[in-house]
């Protein structure tokens, strides 16, 4: 494998009001260009973990390391990188267009380059000339699209989604889940891609992490991971009788 790209170094996350960890002890690496699939059932830990890499949960104990930076102590605006959850949190009073430029425009980008980059990323997901449409009148996958398209914007060096697909329908999902991996696929992105969902850990990544109860009990890539669950629970987890 590469030399790693993000490290999680022995994090641990213990919150406040609780005497039980939220992550113990987890390490693994990614590779540049490698996208890893978070599998867990809920409860399991995953989006604790992607609040700790993205800055927005502090850990108990552990690193955090992105592109040889340890990034475990830097704001989250300042680590570099996308985050998108479920909710896809579109601005209502904004069009589409300054949805996606948000982020840009927090940047201070001059407006000509900004307007040159959303249109560039619109186009990337799908959605060329709706840039004035108002976000109310989207469909469900056009929202998660734009929602995708603030998230690349302004080229994050690491891209984390937690459960994108989880408010879609299945034929939608499978749809979505598709194109998304031909975009993560074309731009060479680096992906920690939360879910619940076997099939798009399947489909998405290259290797897949399960959680039980904070603890990774597994890292393999997909074929592995079917032939040789290294557990009942993560068994019963794939679906295996």
């Amino acid at each position: 494998m590469d030399s790693a790209f993000l490290s999680i170094d022995h994090v641990s996350v213990r919150h406040s009001n609780s005497t039980a960890e939220s992550l113990c002890d987890v390490s693994f690496d990614v590779a540049a260009g490698e996208v890893i699939a978070v599998l867990g059932s809920s409860g399991s830990g995953k989006t604790t973990l992607l609040r700790a890499i993205s800055g927005l949960q502090a850990v108990s104990t552990g690193n955090v390391v992105l592109d040889g930076v340890d990034i475990t102590k830097t704001p989250t605006h300042l680590r570099g990188i996308g985050l998108m959850f479920q909710e896809h949190a579109l601005f209502p009073h904004l069009d589409v267009a300054d949805n996606v430029g948000f982020g840009l425009r927090m940047a201070k980008i001059p407006k000509p380059d900004r307007e040159d980059r959303v249109a560039e990323v619109l186009d990337l997901v799908g959605l060329i000339g709706f840039g004035s449409r108002d976000v109310a009148s989207l469909s469900g996958g056009e929202r998660q699209r734009v929602a995708l398209a603030r998230t690349i914007a302004p080229a994050p060096q690491l891209l984390l989604l937690d459960e994108p697909m989880g408010s879609l329908d299945r034929v939608l999902r499978d749809r979505l889940v598709s194109e998304l991996g031909d975009l993560i696929n074309r731009l060479g992105l680096t992906v920690v891609y939360v879910t619940h969902d076997r099939s798009e850990a399947f489909e998405l990544a290259d290797r897949i992490a399960v959680l039980d109860q904070g603890k990774l009990v597994q890292l393999d890539t997909p074929e592995i991971l079917d032939a040789q669950p290294a557990s009942a629970h993560v068994s019963q987890l794939l679906g295996h009788r």
